[in-house]
């Protein structure tokens, strides 16, 4: 057996045993777990029993090590029946991607096998009350005091805030650097004495997963945990981590638009008017023809950025290109899906109107598709220089 099919066979065998936990452990509970908002706790003990809490950290550490492509295949297929658990696992891989990508040697080996497990679970901790996409105007300061540093600050609408132990935190080293990003630096902060959750926020859809406001007063960390042992690399850390965010997100808004198409076709073929099915109505056929033709778009962007992330090389503009075209795709199909249900749409007994919920956040989560358009003119332009 080849390279290329045994790794078709795990890829195959992994989507598999994912579709079947989904059909009976996830499919029946959702509904119910997504308007009480409530936290899924046996679901998260079972995708540490899949090892999706490893999926893409290397075998040498404990993790599955899967390529960015089948992670996207797993990514699409649970955000198609609960987006909300995609991003538990999500948050918390792009922290140890950050720690797998640019940590110590002594960092890699002490907290991936522990992230792979699920041991330790966490996430990314970049955003602040007035620090969203521009990361270079965060205010969170870490002050050097001998072997440790104190940090103080807040950041809010941190996935796993809550349940998560352990954040890759961004903080500024150096508040006079010039240009900005060269004074942050990114720490693995764990729960302890001077770090407090404040509180849940509560939103318009991403229901069950926790998202809060964490705060940090006079937070004492050791040196040792700050990633790569060195100040100034944060913002590449986080960069760096956002790009598997991103092909993730991608694979999220396939899993909506796709959910949406499937439910649109299958509705579309039971509910009559003026005496046979709306599917045979040409306005219903052009609908699901344009939310066909978006979603494989979107699914070819979101494989090529894998592919790429793959190869180890630089994908922020294809990455970009995918987050921004799928997470428009799901906004998209999620709306016209409701069109097509009309008033049945509109009711919670349908997951209908929850992908109309849930598909708004993919367009402002890991960077907004503003500046990813943005992200993807410079790059054309660099890389295409006059």
């Amino acid at each position: 057996m080849s390279d290329i099919d045994a790794d078709n066979e795990q890829e195959q065998q992994m989507l598999d045993a994912i579709e079947k936990w989904l059909e009976r452990d996830v499919r029946p509970h959702v509904l119910r777990l997504e308007h009480a908002d409530e936290y899924p706790i046996e679901m998260v003990e079972q995708m540490k029993e899949l090892g999706l809490f490893g999926a893409t950290i290397g075998v040498e550490y404990g993790g599955l090590g899967l390529k960015a492509g089948t992670y996207a295949k797993i990514v699409e297929k649970i955000a198609a029946t609960w987006m909300s658990l995609s991003g538990i696992f999500n948050s918390h891989l792009i922290m140890a991607a950050c720690v797998e990508r640019n940590g110590t040697e002594e960092q890699k080996n002490h907290y991936l096998p522990k992230f792979a497990t699920g041991e330790i679970r966490g996430g990314l901790a970049l955003t602040e009350p007035d620090a969203g996409t521009d990361l270079q105007g965060i205010k969170m300061r870490a002050k050097k005091d001998g072997d440790h540093y104190i940090i103080n600050g807040t950041k809010t609408w941190i996935s796993n805030g809550i349940h998560g132990t352990c954040f890759a935190l961004l903080v500024k080293t150096d508040a006079s650097a010039d240009p900005a990003h060269k004074g942050m630096s990114c720490f693995i902060a764990e729960k302890g004495p001077g770090f407090t959750v404040s509180k849940k926020l509560e939103k318009l859809g991403y229901k069950g997963i926790d998202s809060a406001e964490l705060i940090f007063q006079d937070y004492k960390i050791h040196a040792s945990k700050l990633i790569g042992a060195k100040e100034g690399r944060g913002m590449q850390t986080a960069l760096g981590g956002l790009e598997l965010g991103r092909i993730n997100v991608a694979a999220r808004g396939c899993g909506i638009a796709g959910a949406a198409l499937m439910d649109a076709v299958k509705y579309a073929q039971v509910r009559h008017t003026f005496g046979k099915p709306i599917a045979e109505h040409q306005a219903i056929q052009l609908k699901l023809g344009e939310m066909a033709t978006r979603l494989q778009a979107a699914r070819l962007l979101t494989y090529d950025a894998a592919r790429i992330y793959d190869k180890g090389e630089r994908c922020d503009m294809e990455a970009g290109m995918a987050k921004y075209f799928a997470s428009e795709a799901a906004l998209e199909n999620a709306t016209e899906c409701l069109r097509i249900h009309g008033g049945y749409g509109y009711s919670k007994e349908y997951h209908v109107e929850r992908y109309y919920r849930d598909a708004p956040l993919m367009c402002i989560g890991e960077g907004t598709n503003e500046m990813q358009r943005i992200i993807i003119a410079r790059q054309m332009i660099a890389r295409h220089p006059a």
